[in-house]
């Protein structure tokens, strides 16, 4: 516990320089959750595709998931973006309370994501050199 505690204290640096205390929550607390969303739903695709032996049609249907994540909107696929990267978060997370309106509309608040002087580009991939490290077993699926 005491390694996620220091992890998430080094992450949280990171932000807390370019964001007012005061905001510091606005941010954080988005990005905690679409990284929490994202390896819970890969979590229910590996627990779906054993279920059904393997069968990844079966994986994909969103009855085997709490919430929905359309394609692009995944942490993962906000990672791969190299530019606009407050505007690649801002659309994924807007996609995934469009996609589950009735649990998660506007469950990550109105944070500033594109404003490049408050979050630029070189300060938010650099978060992601903080993140643990994926278990050897759990790999990205393809989402259709």
């Amino acid at each position: 516990m005491s390694q996620l505690e220091s992890h998430l204290w080094e992450a949280a640096n990171i932000l807390r320089g370019s964001v007012d205390a005061a905001d510091f929550k606005t941010y954080v607390f988005p990005l905690l959750f679409f990284k929490r969303i994202s390896d819970v739903h890969d979590e229910e695709y590996q627990s779906a595709l054993t279920e059904s032996g393997g069968d990844e049609e079966y994986a994909r249907f969103p009855q085997n998931y709490r919430f929905q994540i359309p394609a692009d909107c995944h942490w993962d696929d906000v990672r791969a973006v190299a530019s606009n990267v407050g505007q690649a978060l801002q659309r994924a997370m807007r996609g995934i309370e469009k996609a589950n309106p009735e649990t998660l509309y506007g469950i990550f608040g109105d944070a500033s994501w594109t404003n490049k002087d408050r979050l630029p580009d070189s300060l938010l991939p650099r978060r992601d050199r903080h993140r643990p490290r994926r278990h050897p077993g759990r790999n990205r699926h393809q989402r259709p």
